[in-house]
């Protein structure tokens, strides 16, 4: 039986990262075959101590500068697993989490990295069930983008990947999956899930993190091609925002007329957003829901972009 290393960059939430710690404990593999290795920025974490835990766990302190990326490459350099698995520090795996894994990438030759949907539960705020929504518009399906908070590869890809990008502070996972997308094939399954603990529950908070994703979205082009699927996503934020700036601006100049165009050009976007994902989440959420969720999606997303232009935006 192969060796799986878990790989779980951390900062804060200690609560969460118990949570996800206890979920690669009780899975239904052979608990001598995985390790755990958190890569904490947390400076007073010395050791974690579960009395039920059953798998190899090293916890490894690094500074407050390295970025995420820096965190989970530093975490592989310390494991000795044959599979790598990386895992944002507030997720809760499905027991066959690691068997589903390995089964979808040795399913197909050409595979190269595999990720479980995303659920919640049925009393989840609106807000987590519309991302969980939006994490699940394609299943059981090879993918463009996987998201790096639940990732499941082989170590020798890894490397042929060449590693996540250190210069990025967000965004990393798109350009990281990118690489991966031209070696192999992304495939997101259904045969295994996982809870994101830590996922959007309210607006205001969301708005700021939002802010905080967008910062690298201009960096993380550089050094790659940038594929046409990618291009709605780059460029409707910044119109929306810039739509709704000059709406602002004409309806002050008394140009009231010019002001009501910009306004509808700026909500075009924000609707077909809104009824695609509406189609897709069925009766789980309301359009309101919805549209309301990209009101402030799509303007926060634009902010963080201009922003990170200049300085690094930070999150608590």
């Amino acid at each position: 039986m192969a060796k799986v290393s878990f790989i779980i960059p951390h900062k804060g939430r200690f609560e969460m990262l118990l949570q996800t710690i206890e979920s690669v404990n009780q899975q239904d593999f052979d608990l001598s075959e995985i390790e755990i290795i958190v890569v904490s920025q947390t400076p007073t974490i010395t050791d974690i101590e579960l009395p039920t835990l059953k798998v190899k766990l090293t916890v490894l302190v690094r500074p407050e500068s390295d970025t995420i990326s820096a965190l989970r490459n530093y975490g592989v350099q310390n494991s000795s697993g044959e599979y790598l698995a990386f895992l944002d520090a507030d997720i809760y795996l499905s027991s066959n989490w690691i068997n589903g894994m390995i089964d979808e990438l040795c399913h197909t030759p050409q595979r190269i990295i595999t990720s479980a949907v995303q659920i919640c539960q049925q009393q989840a705020p609106r807000l987590e069930k519309i991302r969980t929504h939006l994490s699940n518009v394609d299943v059981d399906v090879d993918v463009n983008f996987l998201p790096g908070r639940n990732l499941f590869m082989s170590k020798e890809s890894f490397h042929k990947i060449g590693g996540f990008p250190e210069h990025l502070v967000t965004c990393e996972d798109y350009y990281f999956t990118d690489k991966a997308a031209k070696l192999g094939s992304l495939f997101y399954s259904s045969t295994a899930n996982y809870i994101h603990l830590g996922e959007d529950k309210e607006l205001g908070a969301m708005f700021s993190k939002e802010i905080w994703r967008g910062q690298s979205n201009l960096q993380s082009l550089k050094g790659r091609d940038i594929p046409l699927r990618e291009w709605p996503s780059l460029i409707v934020p910044p119109a929306i925002f810039a739509c709704l700036l000059l709406s602002c601006i004409l309806l002050v100049s008394g140009l009231a007329h010019w002001s009501v165009i910009f306004l509808c050009l700026a909500a075009i976007p924000v609707l077909a957003y809104t009824l695609r994902l509406w189609r897709i989440a069925k009766s789980d959420v309301s359009l309101i829901d919805i549209l309301l969720f990209y009101s402030y999606y799509f303007p926060a997303r634009a902010l963080g972009t201009f922003v990170g232009l200049f300085k690094t935006i930070t999150v608590k």
